[in-house]
């Protein structure tokens, strides 16, 4: 497992919370592993959940066609460098 930044633990912390993930702790998440099938095992509807908690908390807006949506959700690690290079403060 790898170490988490900051807002890889905040992330993950609203992930586990948000989405009733009651097995879950934070240290059992990867920040390089899958969050959806395979890794943590989130489905379609946690994605769009997700992306409401994402406009919400963060300001940041993401569309079901955008070419790069499958990327910004492969990982912790890499919605934690979308989100801290779109987010609106």
């Amino acid at each position: 497992m790898s170490d988490h930044t900051s807002l890889e633990r905040e992330l993950g912390e609203l992930l586990i919370e948000s989405l009733n993930l009651e097995d879950i702790k934070l240290e059992d998440i990867d920040s390089e592993a899958a969050l959806f099938n395979e890794g943590l095992g989130l489905d379609s509807i946690d994605a769009l959940e997700l992306g409401m908690l994402l406009s919400t908390k963060y300001g940041i807006k993401l569309r079901s066609d955008d070419p790069e949506i499958t990327h910004i959700f492969s990982s912790l690690r890499a919605l934690a460098r979308h989100v801290e290079s779109n987010q609106k403060t």
